[in-house]
């Protein structure tokens, strides 16, 4: 599950679409509707929220924004209304390492993506998000070097 910090607009079309589906599979586990994924590291900035699904929506919210903006057809009838007040606290060096990962992933995917977006500075973060000064977070689960 990779629910990104990093504005949607950076991500390909696959990545969108992924986020979607993986932001629908957070709020049915924030609802209690699933068995798995429960303890999963990308939700744990959700659930301190005071209200993990308002939370979630507003995630989902803008990554419906930039499909639409795109011109897909999401099924906005599958979140629950957006809220404008939610804000969630991200750090630099969280949107610094998502924004690698998606560079690594686009350039073997989409490399006119890639090479659209490499230079990219600064990183906006997805719209819900606050950006802090801070290294990666700590429920970031950066694969051994």
């Amino acid at each position: 599950m990779r629910l990104w910090s990093l504005h949607p607009v950076y991500l390909d079309t696959r990545g969108l679409v992924a986020c979607w589906r993986e932001g629908l599979l957070a709020r049915k586990v924030l609802k209690g509707e699933t068995k798995g994924y429960k303890n999963h590291p990308q939700l744990q900035r959700f659930k301190a929220q005071p209200d993990p699904l308002a939370a979630v929506d507003g995630y989902l919210s803008g990554v419906l924004d930039e499909a639409v903006r795109r011109g897909y057809s999401f099924d906005r009838d599958k979140i629950g209304p957006r809220r404008s007040d939610i804000r969630i606290s991200v750090t630099s060096g969280q949107l610094a390492y998502e924004f690698q990962h998606l560079l690594a992933k686009l350039k073997i995917r989409d490399s006119q993506r890639y090479e659209r977006i490499a230079g990219t500075a600064p990183v906006l973060p997805h719209p819900i998000f606050e950006v802090r000064e801070g290294m990666i977070e700590d429920w970031e689960k950066p694969p051994a070097r």
